[in-house]
């Protein structure tokens, strides 16, 4: 099976008609990575960073929820998806690196995977809005898909 480009038509990008597929159950999972600096551990106190903006992780999960129901807007070839459930994880692991995990829910014609991996990144990004008057040796890394469901096929990331 040969794959094509599905936004691009006669060489000009257009939004893909998705007006004659089924509406399925669909679900996305997104993860980004965010590396926190050594400097940054004497901030942390009972798995939160606490600054003058507010907690950290707390505000980084409603940005990110904030972010996943945007990506129309951000993304210029996305559907606009009358979101179900938008769900923002954090967690601080060893060394300092900071898991993200978004996930979000749909019953539509088209999959939620940009909307997962936007709220992922927002939420990324949030971390280190915060955490940069502390040191701006902050990576964010590794953002990428972990599993879709829906549609026309479902993918896991093992």
């Amino acid at each position: 099976m040969s794959k094509e480009f599905t936004h691009i038509d006669q060489n000009k990008p257009t939004m893909v008609d998705v007006g004659d597929k089924a509406e399925t159950k669909r679900t996305a999972i997104a993860q980004s990575i965010v590396q926190l600096p050594e400097e940054m551990k004497a901030h942390i106190a009972e798995g939160e960073i606490k600054t003058l903006k507010g907690p950290v992780f707390q505000t980084a999960i409603i940005a990110g929820i904030q972010g996943a129901k945007r990506t129309s807007e951000l993304i210029p070839l996305c559907h606009n998806l009358p979101l179900s459930k938008v769900e923002i994880d954090i967690k601080l692991l060893e060394n300092l690196r900071v898991e993200i995990t978004c996930e979000a829910r749909t019953f539509g014609k088209t999959g939620v995977e940009m909307e997962a991996l936007t709220g992922a990144s927002v939420a990324a990004l949030t971390v280190y809005d915060m955490c940069k008057a502390f040191s701006q040796d902050i990576e964010i890394q590794n953002t990428r898909l972990i599993k879709k469901t829906g549609g026309k096929s479902d993918f896991s990331q093992a």
